[in-house]
């Protein structure tokens, strides 16, 4: 069972931006502390065995200059590595490419901060329309994934069971609350607050099936 609450609460999101080579570039931050290791949540990020435990399956070369895919989502390039502190890498998906890394710290005995920095070249018109949820609640979910990993259960994910809850009272309550939290990280950032609820209730429709506003 997942504490919708507790699991939001527990997690801390940022939106920024950047200037790359190619122009501006929106930054989306997410972390978390969890009770275990560095060099377990470590392994558990970049080990083919461990991924599909909390996350998705995934192919290809995960060492550095490899090609990864992850089954049914993005896939790309591995562009740094520096176990067991965190790594680098393209995140593609159709004809676009963007980027994110992992960062990984001591937080305490036995425990580590996981830090995940999403930046991608996203246009005004788009990112009107759905602000940083679309991106966002993508990675709460996993992030979901990971915590039930490191669980004192050891629960983990299982596909068809993690459908049925996304599909259950409590996974569109937890979408939900996703939303209004990358809502109120993007009007923390700037944007205006009529049009990040406006964006956060046509992301939340699309993640859970209701009508759009």
């Amino acid at each position: 069972m997942i504490d919708v609450t507790g699991q939001i609460s527990a997690v801390e999101r940022r939106i920024g931006d950047r200037t790359l080579p190619a122009g501006q570039a929106r930054v989306l931050t997410i972390a978390q502390t969890y009770d275990a290791p560095v060099d377990d949540v470590f392994d558990a990020c970049t080990n083919p065995e461990r991924i599909p435990r909390w996350f998705l399956p995934v192919s290809g070369d995960l060492s550095l200059g490899g090609r990864y895919q992850l089954e049914g989502n993005a896939g790309g390039t591995v562009e740094r590595c520096d176990p067991p502190h965190g790594f680098a890498a393209t995140w593609e998906f159709g004809d676009e490419v963007s980027w994110i890394e992992v960062r990984l710290r001591e937080a305490g005995p036995g425990r580590t901060r996981f830090e995940l920095e999403h930046v991608a070249h996203v246009d005004d018109q788009r990112w009107a329309e759905y602000g940083p949820g679309a991106v966002g609640i993508g990675w709460d979910l996993a992030l979901v994934g990971l915590a039930s990993h490191f669980a004192a259960d050891g629960t983990g994910v299982d596909p068809a069971a993690a459908a049925e809850w996304m599909a259950s009272p409590e996974g569109l309550r937890f979408v939900t609350e996703s939303s209004r939290s990358w809502t109120e990280a993007s009007i923390e950032a700037g944007t205006p607050a009529e049009e990040a609820h406006a964006a956060g209730e046509r992301v939340t429709a699309f993640y859970t099936g209701a009508p759009t506003p």
